[in-house]
């Protein structure tokens, strides 16, 4: 079931203006709206503490109220920096064309949130790294990792500079999620108009020839005259150098596959593709 929503994950990194960018950019392809969320930590709301049976303490009960009231206004600046944070991203995300946007703030565990309203979004938003991982390039999100492998939706990774796509490059490897990339992106209204190219990373067969021509079919059904490339090599460093020498602004890959793609997902390698490629990928379930 679709829902026509788009749910972009921000904070207060520098990424998340480019997760509002494209989460705009995909939503106004779509005519979809935007929920926007701000997933404060359990730390980051401590309420004010109940410290009536200390008062045997004596002179110490006072320095434990202040406490207690600094934690209070710790979390209240939380609340308001989170709606801070939103607001910021409803303006640029509405900024950028007509575009319905909710904003929720939440508190608790960034997955288990995901986890719990991705039946409400058609695909997930979410920056390459996070508030905490700072600009380091052997740095990502401490949480994008978890939700790549928690979610059962699209999830779209969002590089530090938005550029506008036109041209997407597709990791194929003829497994039922790269297939299944290849049909979402035949009927997506997200991919209209762009220039698609399939790459396969190893060794050429008659059944990696036969399996390329098949995806080549379905997109050309779709509107799609799709460029062939076949490259010998590991299919994280092939990705990376094609993606690197900059003829393709978006890479498209399922999650799971019957090559060592597969352990992109499931594997430590995860983390070195995502860390490695210079444009926005689009993880498809």
């Amino acid at each position: 079931m679709t829902t026509n929503t788009l749910i972009a994950l921000v904070d207060g990194s520098a990424y998340s203006e480019s997760v509002c960018h494209h989460a705009a950019w995909i939503a106004g392809r779509n005519d979809w709206k935007v929920k926007v969320y701000h997933v404060m930590g359990r730390r980051d709301s401590v309420e004010k503490q109940d410290l009536s049976g200390a008062i045997r303490l004596g002179a110490r009960t006072a320095l434990l109220e202040q406490l207690s009231e600094m934690d209070a206004a710790r979390a209240k600046l939380a609340h308001e920096h989170g709606r801070a944070i939103l607001e910021d991203a409803k303006s640029i995300i509405e900024g950028d064309g007509a575009i319905t946007v909710e904003t929720r703030l939440r508190q608790g565990d960034l997955v288990e949130t995901v986890t719990a309203k991705e039946e409400r979004g058609d695909m997930i938003v979410i920056g390459k790294r996070g508030e905490a991982a700072g600009m380091a390039m052997e740095h990502l999100g401490s949480n994008l990792e978890r939700i790549v492998r928690a979610s059962h939706k699209p999830v779209f990774i969002a590089n530090r500079a938005f550029k506008p796509v036109t041209r997407v490059l597709v990791a194929f490897d003829g497994g039922p999620s790269a297939l299944k990339a290849i049909d979402y992106i035949s009927r997506s209204p997200l991919f209209a108009g762009l220039a698609i190219s399939l790459v396969f990373a190893g060794k050429q067969t008659p059944q990696i020839d036969s399996a390329l021509d098949a995806a080549a079919g379905i997109l050309r059904a779709g509107g799609f005259e799709a460029d062939i490339l076949i490259e010998a090599g590991e299919p994280e460093k092939v990705l990376a150098r094609i993606t690197a020498q900059g003829g393709h602004e978006l890479l498209v890959m399922g999650a799971y596959g019957h090559s060592r793609i597969r352990s992109l997902i499931i594997g430590s390698t995860t983390t070195e593709m995502i860390r490695s490629c210079r444009v926005p990928i689009l993880i498809m379930r």
